[in-house]
């Protein structure tokens, strides 16, 4: 019996390659919808794909908020028809007047990004303003992460505050992501995550009580999404299950989402006795993480003992089994970075490779 991730066509798919599956990314995204019963509870990442074709399928979902991470991947969503975008990083340097191209570019966007201090705040507003564009700021909080952030206190309601005098930018709301909370344990996690948003909450209150404006609450990574999905006027911005990963499986087993991203590869040795050598090296799959990178199937047994730029070498009792030019099929550990090393995916439907999807938003600049 053919296995789901095994194509017919291997012939026409040369290797290392990404391959993605449309009816498990709707199947991913249908759960994700479940967690909620509103997709407008969810502000998925995009940054996991990068590619448009994904955009449209989480749009024809029902799901119109996203998440990016750079300035490409914005533009790509608008262009693939995303209207309510944010940026979930504080523009810099030239970065900045990019961002209000891009409002111009899209009048009927409504672009967002984060501010975590004054001064990076009044260069958004001097340049938004001067352009006769409106940007609407998420104030970044630093809730345990240590990565970028205000810490909440006086600082950060003060800065709240500037965003709603400024011109050219209007409050969008709080940033809180926990990208520390990752326990496998739901229990624990439950636990850490109620302690974590606590002040978060508070914090919340406190802007309502001076007047301000909160629009919404843009939070939670992968593993709390669904905690917090039960949570009032929060968004919340899991990317990685449209694709999942190894990684996440271990992390969240009470996650009930399916690969939907394999890297085919091919044995291209038999170095020595036990040890094959694949085509499927740091440039096709991320190796910013320990090994295994990858998980293939049917050598599950196997000790990789070697990574290079173009070579994996792993160790198995069953390397005998695998000819050279044998077609093999594994799930990344890491699935963000290792689509971002892929010009494209190709797209697999009923078992056979139809067509190719670019992975447009690996490029750091597209148009602007």
């Amino acid at each position: 019996m053919t296995a789901w991730y095994e194509i017919e066509n291997t012939d026409d798919v040369p290797s290392p390659n990404l391959l993605v599956y449309p009816d498990r990314i709707e199947l991913n995204l249908a759960t994700m919808i479940e967690w909620t019963g509103n997709p407008d509870q969810l502000r998925p990442h995009v940054k996991t794909h990068k590619m448009p074709n994904i955009v449209a399928m989480k749009l024809a979902a029902g799901i119109t908020k996203f998440k990016a991470s750079t300035i490409a991947e914005v533009e790509m969503t608008a262009e693939a028809g995303g209207r309510d975008i944010l940026l979930a990083y504080q523009p810099v340097g030239p970065n900045v007047s990019r961002l209000v191209q891009l409002a111009e570019k899209y009048p009927e966007l409504k672009l967002a990004c984060l501010v975590d201090n004054e001064e990076s705040l009044k260069t958004i507003s001097a340049t938004a303003s001067s352009a006769d564009v409106m940007v609407h700021i998420y104030i970044d909080l630093n809730i345990g992460m240590d990565r970028t952030g205000i810490c909440i206190g006086d600082a950060a309601i003060a800065l709240y505050q500037l965003i709603a005098e400024l011109p050219g930018v209007e409050p969008g709301g709080i940033h809180a992501y926990d990208g520390h909370l990752h326990q496998s344990n739901y229990d624990e996690l439950t636990q850490l995550a109620e302690e974590t948003f606590q002040p978060v909450w508070k914090f919340r209150d406190e802007l309502t009580a001076r007047g301000l404006a909160i629009p919404t609450i843009a939070a939670a990574g992968t593993p709390t999404s669904k905690l917090l999905s039960s949570e009032a006027n929060v968004e919340v911005g899991a990317g990685t299950p449209v694709l999942w990963d190894t990684g996440y499986t271990k992390i969240c087993p009470q996650h009930d989402f399916k690969p939907a991203a394999i890297l085919l590869a091919r044995v291209i040795s038999h170095p020595a006795p036990k040890l094959l050598c694949v085509d499927l090296g740091y440039k096709a799959v991320a190796s910013e993480s320990a090994p295994p990178r990858v998980s293939f199937f049917g050598l599950e047994d196997a000790t990789p003992v070697g990574h290079s730029e173009e070579h994996l070498v792993l160790e198995s009792e069953k390397s005998e089994d695998y000819h050279v030019g044998s077609v093999l099929y594994g799930i990344p550990h890491h699935v963000c970075p290792t689509v971002a090393l892929h010009q494209e995916a190709h797209c697999v439907r009923n078992g056979r490779v139809e067509e190719t999807w670019p992975i447009i938003a690996r490029d750091r600049r597209i148009t602007i």
